[in-house]
């Protein structure tokens, strides 16, 4: 049974140019010894027809490792043995970079093809467990938003989660994001990154990384990460990097989590950035009002209709580009204005910061700078600019950039929740969670007798899509209303 999965794996690690022919022997003989057996019985090529996929073939290579007592029957182990597995199938990281940069030289877009197929093809990216995600799109006055119901981070078991808090702590990696995560066999509470590939990418004569996520929320959703483990800072340098990079990758976007709690994203402690090949809702937005700005001709400034209060400035210069982030950035970082609850200090600690975007259409570059505030407050302790109780139901956490730019990355828990919603909707036995009461109520008395076995699930998902609306109008710094607009009008005259 053995000797056929490692024969499967092997002839569809050839199948995807993971491996070539001649690595076969040497391949298996890798396996053979995580497997603690030296014996293997050659067997014939399986028919296309009897292949199963890679990550169906891995599973049934760590069971027989469990069952043989190899590895402990835990999460943890489980992954880490996977990943070992699967880095007897990839080449080493300079082969990798050698190949990416070779597939540049033909186009941009045929180098991260190669890559996000080989992280997929590795089992880096967990594609069997990101297709569990539930999503769909909702239209909006701002264009369609996209919601995920994240499925595709499994639970840990409790014999695993036990053994996370007795493990002995260790600085190495420092975080999940750093480079020493290359080929990093993982442990307990700590991911197993075997199978973990990185590209060099020069952004401003530095060495930065680029990688793909390993739960991808969208198409080709990559990280850029820097060398050093240094903390989010948005800055001029920020910018720079961001229109390197779309310039190297003009099929991308890349942007930045802001650099404060409350609007930042989950890492601030290493500098990283998030990108792509997908257009959000947020890149395809209009412009709402144009400005100019008298020191930047070369620059045209307008503010997005967009629920968050977003600047978008174009030019074909980048230099210049920089230069009007810097001016904005500057200038909104001790920027108050009492009238719409802005201020930009407490004391020492600042609240004003950005959250930078940018991308490459044509031979002009964009960079939209998302305005962002992280004062509390007693009403909302969490965030004065970030979700609000009534929709703490649905998303409580933190906005980051992808939020920012129209994708919902909802909690599991909401998959079964949103059932005993429909439930409670159309009066049947529920066993919904009190805190969506209310919302519940108000669908009931809306839709009423409207709401029926066959419309009510694709009802409950829009009112959902209504509520991640709610939410980007909640962080958004100057409403999109009157009092909003007025101030908005009064920061741009700042400029």
């Amino acid at each position: 049974m053995i000797d056929l999965l490692i024969q499967q794996l092997i002839d569809q690690a050839i199948a995807a140019a993971l491996i070539e022919k001649e690595d076969e022997v040497y391949a298996r003989n890798q396996m053979l010894s995580l497997l603690h057996t030296a014996d293997f019985k050659e067997l014939e090529l399986l028919a296309e027809a009897n292949r199963e996929e890679i990550p169906d073939i891995l599973e049934g290579i760590v069971e027989f490792a469990c069952r043989q007592g190899i590895i402990e029957d835990i999460f943890d182990e489980k992954e880490i043995f996977a990943s070992k597995i699967m880095n007897c199938l990839i080449a080493r990281p300079s082969t990798v970079n050698r190949l990416f940069f070779e597939k540049y030289q033909q186009s941009p877009e045929a180098a991260t093809e190669y890559f996000y197929k080989l992280s997929k093809d590795s089992n880096y990216i967990q594609m069997k467990r990101i297709r569990n995600n539930i999503e769909y799109k909702v239209p909006t006055e701002y264009g369609e938003l996209d919601i995920t119901i994240n499925l595709s981070k499994p639970e840990k078991d409790p014999k695993s989660i036990a053994r996370e808090r007795e493990a002995k702590q260790t600085a190495y990696p420092k975080c999940l994001l750093c480079v020493e995560n290359e080929g990093y066999a993982g442990r307990i509470g700590h991911p197993a990154r075997s199978n973990h590939r990185m590209i060099r990418v020069n952004l401003q004569d530095q060495t930065w990384y680029l990688q793909y996520s390993p739960y991808v929320y969208y198409n080709e959703h990559c990280i850029v990460l820097s060398e050093k483990h240094t903390d989010m800072k948005i800055s001029p340098d920020s910018f720079r990097r961001l229109l390197s990079f779309v310039e190297q990758f003009p099929h991308y976007f890349l942007g930045s989590n802001a650099d404060l709690p409350i609007v930042g994203g989950s890492i601030l402690s290493h500098d990283h950035y998030q990108g792509g090949n997908y257009e959000f809702a947020m890149a395809k937005a209009e412009d709402d009002w144009t400005f100019k700005i008298a020191d930047f001709p070369e620059v045209q400034g307008s503010v997005v209709k967009w629920p968050m209060s977003v600047i978008r400035l174009r030019s074909k210069e980048t230099v210049a580009l920089v230069e009007a982030g810097t001016h904005i950035l500057q200038k909104w970082k001790a920027y108050s204005d009492e009238i719409v609850g802005i201020y930009a200090w407490t004391e020492e600690t600042p609240h004003n910061t950005i959250t930078p975007i940018a991308r490459k259409r044509g031979d002009v570059f964009e960079l939209d700078l998302v305005l962002r505030n992280n004062r509390t407050s007693e009403d909302h302790p969490l965030g004065i600019f970030h979700p609000h109780a009534d929709v703490h139901h649905i998303k409580k956490e933190n906005i980051g950039l992808i939020e920012v730019m129209g994708l919902a990355v909802l909690p599991a828990r909401l998959k079964n929740e949103l059932v005993e919603v429909e439930n409670y909707i159309l009066g049947r036995e529920t066993a919904m969670a009190a805190y969506h009461l209310d919302w519940a109520e108000e669908l009931k008395s809306q839709y009423g007798t409207a709401a029926n076995e066959e419309n009510i699930a694709a009802i409950v998902r829009e009112e959902v899509g209504k509520k991640f609306l709610r939410v980007l109008e909640d962080a958004g710094v100057f409403k999109r209303d009157e009092e909003g607009r007025a101030g908005f009008e009064r920061f741009i005259r700042t400029l």
